[in-house]
């Protein structure tokens, strides 16, 4: 059997099975090379759908336990935390059941095993049975996601702990819970043991939760997050973990005071890295830095003919962008394999999207207010509140509030922010606005049905476009 491929393809989640997806699409003889226990990647499997699964069982449950508020009377609402696992645990097989053929039946060669650099146009293969092969291309793709770090805690490794991994699969609720993080994962997370009953303590290491979001944003969320009952700490040091009579000790610094926290279990959630080690990089002439592989804005790496994707080289470890970048990846390719004509195409983060599944959710698109400060933009910005929204008012939501960016002179939106009702599907009608461009003069000219949660944003658009 000829071993020898335009393209290999190293990892098989989202980014790299849609990678390999283009490239058959395009004509390229492609090798898809996956030896994870599990076929479906970080997504489907211990990411974004099991933990959406669970977020939606919590919704349910708040929304059973306020319905008072609405003059419906509910009797006791309480969870079945198999039942929740259960249902999750269905959906997700489900998916993974659908990608696993997928990638077994593809246009492709599929080698399930480890992949390692013999050369730089070189891998070897190595089966679960132990059994390898090597396998020759003309460029690579590696997109084989990242891995939980271990805890920067001293102590916390011997006494024990929970991730977003564990969470996903617990059959007891724990009475209390310290979560270390206040990302995109520990708030999703806090939200949903709260929602369920659970005592939550959030301590995060940087002076806002949510420390890539604009500060007016993260503040106004942590405001309802502690409404709900969740306990906040942010700018803190944290020093050791010990065990406690009551569970698990988190000692730390706040504000120059030495504090601790005690729960009956403690949840790490303080970040991934890249899932290099089995690749023997170097071989192929690779570095690693800050722990990533440095990519070139067309994601090729320092080898112009091995590119990546996803979580191993970054900046944001969020799905949609991982597979933009391998497509961009594997168009490119077919432009250094002579295979297509043009220039080698730049991976746009123009629209960068963001969403956190908590409730109130948060959503943001483009550039954020810090980050057009920092470029020296000059920009003109409105918000508005959803508690003067007649939408908001007769849901019952009104937490929260949207805001939009703009260029001083041309109006030309740059950036926007939601915190509140379905905030991941209302960013996208700013997001399809910006896509063409578009001013807020133009987004405050859209038609929008009233009364609707969307049309919130034609009041910050309106004052934009009259300024």
């Amino acid at each position: 059997m000829d071993h020898h491929f335009d393209l290999i393809v190293i990892g098989a989640g989202s980014a790299g099975y849609n990678g390999a997806a283009l490239a058959v699409r395009n004509g390229l003889r492609v090798a898809l090379v996956d030896g994870a226990e599990e076929l479906g990647g970080l997504c489907i499997l211990r990411g974004c759908m099991p933990s959406k699964a669970l977020l939606a069982s919590a919704r349910r449950l708040q929304l059973a336990k306020g319905a008072g508020e609405l003059g419906i009377e509910v009797p006791e609402a309480r969870v079945n935390l198999r039942a929740v696992m259960e249902r999750k645990n269905a959906h997700i097989a489900e998916f993974a059941d659908y990608r696993r053929g997928q990638i077994e039946k593809g246009n492709w060669e599929f080698f399930r095993g480890f992949a390692q650099f013999e050369n730089e146009h070189t891998v070897r293969v190595t089966s679960r049975d132990g059994t390898t092969q090597a396998l020759t291309a003309e460029a690579f793709l590696l997109a084989t996601g990242s891995v939980i770090v271990p805890p920067p805690v001293p102590g916390l490794a011997k006494l024990g702990y929970l991730t977003s991994d564990d969470a996903l699969q617990l059959e007891q609720l724990p009475e209390s819970l310290v979560i270390l993080g206040a990302g995109a994962v520990g708030l999703e997370f806090a939200y949903y043991f709260n929602a369920l009953g659970v005592k939550v303590t959030v301590l995060q290491r940087s002076a806002q939760m949510l420390k890539g979001a604009d500060a007016d944003l993260a503040a106004s969320l942590r405001t309802s997050l502690e409404a709900q009952g969740i306990t906040v700490h942010t700018g803190v040091t944290l020093d050791h973990a010990e065990r406690g009579s009551g569970g698990r000790k988190i000692y730390f610094h706040q504000d120059g005071k030495s504090q601790v926290v005690e729960a009956a279990e403690v949840f790490h959630a303080l970040g991934r890295r890249a899932n290099l080690e089995r690749l023997n990089l170097e071989k192929a002439g690779l570095e690693l830095r800050n722990g990533q592989l440095f990519v070139q804005p067309t994601q090729q790496t320092d080898a112009p003919h091995i590119f990546a994707a996803g979580d191993v080289c970054g900046p944001y470890e969020i799905v949609h962008l991982a597979i933009q970048q391998a497509e961009v990846a594997v168009r490119n390719v077919g432009r250094v394999l002579k295979k297509s004509a043009g220039p080698l195409e730049h991976m746009d983060y123009r629209l960068k999207l963001f969403v956190l599944f908590t409730h109130p959710e948060m959503a943001q698109v483009g550039l954020t207010e810090a980050e057009a400060r920092a470029g020296g933009r000059e920009i003109k910005i409105a918000t508005y509140p959803f508690n003067d929204h007649g939408k908001s008012l007769v849901l019952g939501e009104t937490d929260g509030l949207v805001k939009l960016i703009v260029d001083a002179d041309t109006k030309e939106i740059l950036g926007a922010a939601v915190l509140g009702p379905e905030a991941s599907s209302l960013i996208h009608e700013v997001a399809a606005v910006m896509y063409f461009h578009g001013t807020a003069g133009d987004l405050a000219r859209l038609p929008h049905y009233h009364p609707t949660l969307a049309e919130i944003w034609t009041y910050p658009a309106e004052e934009l476009a009259e300024s």
